[in-house]
């Protein structure tokens, strides 16, 4: 009950006059488990006492946050103890860099709670007409001598793409989820913002004429990096998994091999680490062509040891490296990939590409979709075709030993 002086009963909180209005307080626990007092504001005691009810309604179905900070604050927190220490360090540089160039500039000063649906809106409307150039400073981060846009006066007009602007977008709502999960914040605004998907450009991948050219050419010029794209045409292992190859994940006597790690470039770091699932690790059978590739890369690279003598470097027993035994870097054996392709005169198509040309291989072929699933290790039948038959370990060598024939010549 409420007396005619607006207290209220012990414990419970009362309603004052404040400032140019009113003000009110109850008594929560605190997500760390300690009572404070939380205070709500108004114009009329009539306000005060709407939002007073509600409060105490909120202190009764769970801990009540009595400080909120501003976005910039719990997104520092929600990187430094929930992303870095749960997800992949990828993952990890791929959000901090959205944070850091994207959100907190033009969202972090805003409180917490706050937040609207509006000013997600308006951010994601302002991301997409601000030249990233000038607010960054990029070419002001130049030499005097080698600016030429934005810092000369002559805005370069570096709008955000489409692909950044959605990825901005997710990382605000990855970290107001976990915001509603700690219970800082009541709903996810940011999930309620729809934004345009970015049009993916079709590429038309290799066909089996063109992938049996290029594994022709990289033949007749001895390409130290042959039994790569043997096992990017053939098997689909992408970069990442072809480079984290051990030669301990290969058994040349029961003509297998294990994938389970892979190279990544995280920020200054190039990291040899496990596989993103347990999906992906997997058992595959090699063919002919594939076994005689890896015994000619291992063949090169003693050679390569022997060259380099105490330069050596062995890098977890990696299958491919430098002539020093040092990783290759993600992003060179892409490039690598393109200048091999202009060099046997085809169209240069993109290495992630490849496991498009593999799955369309396998199909032309006549590979049953359940056998190229396990080829390609999709963890989702419907991401190669919907099936209803299993493939045997021998459906899966058969498979992959016509995929050799179709590479004809190469062996």
């Amino acid at each position: 009950m409420v007396s005619m002086s607006g207290k209220r009963g012990n414990g419970e909180g009362s309603i004052y006059p404040y400032k140019n209005g009113f003000a009110a307080y109850a008594w929560v626990t605190t997500p760390d488990g300690k009572k404070k007092r939380k205070y709500v504001y108004g114009k009329t005691r009539e306000d005060v006492h709407d939002k007073w009810i509600k409060l105490h309604a909120e202190a009764k179905n769970g801990p009540i946050a009595t400080r909120h900070r501003t976005l910039s604050a719990f997104l520092a927190y929600w990187l430094e103890s929930i992303v870095k220490p749960n997800l992949a360090p990828l993952s990890y540089v791929s959000y901090e860099g959205c944070v850091r160039l994207y959100i907190a500039p033009y969202l972090g000063t805003k409180r917490l709670d706050k937040l609207t649906v509006r000013d997600v809106r308006e951010w994601l409307t302002k991301l997409a007409t601000t030249c990233q150039c000038c607010a960054q400073g990029k070419d002001a981060k130049r030499a005097p001598s080698r600016r030429r846009c934005c810092a000369a006066g002559e805005c370069c007009e570096a709008y955000a793409s489409r692909r950044v602007i959605q990825a901005a977008r997710d990382a605000l709502r990855a970290a107001l989820t976990h915001a509603v999960t700690e219970e800082e914040i009541g709903k996810n605004v940011a999930a309620l913002v729809k934004v345009p998907k970015p049009r993916r450009r079709r590429i038309k991948p290799w066909s089996a004429v063109e992938a049996g050219q290029f594994l022709a050419d990289g033949v007749i010029r001895e390409d130290p990096l042959l039994a790569a794209w043997v096992l990017v045409l053939c098997l689909g292992l992408r970069r990442g998994e072809v480079l984290g190859l051990t030669w301990k994940s290969i058994d040349f006597e029961a003509g297998e091999l294990y994938v389970d790690h892979q190279i990544q470039r995280a920020g200054r770091q190039i990291l040899h680490r496990e596989t993103k699932t347990e999906d992906s690790d997997d058992f595959l059978p090699l063919p002919a062509l594939c076994l005689k590739a890896l015994r000619m890369r291992r063949a090169q690279q003693t050679g390569d040891r022997k060259a380099a003598g105490d330069l050596w470097q062995d890098s977890h027993g990696l299958v491919f490296t430098t002539k020093y035994g040092t990783p290759i870097e993600p992003g060179n054996l892409t490039r690598m990939f393109a200048l091999r392709a202009r060099r046997a005169g085809l169209r240069v198509i993109p290495l992630r590409n490849t496991r498009h040309t593999c799955s369309s291989l396998l199909v032309a072929l006549g590979v049953h979709p359940k056998v190229a699933q396990r080829i390609l290790r999709h963890s989702q039948i419907a991401m190669t075709m919907e099936v209803y038959a299993e493939a045997s370990e021998e459906e899966v060598r058969s498979a992959l030993g016509k995929l050799s024939e179709a590479m004809g010549g190469t062996g």
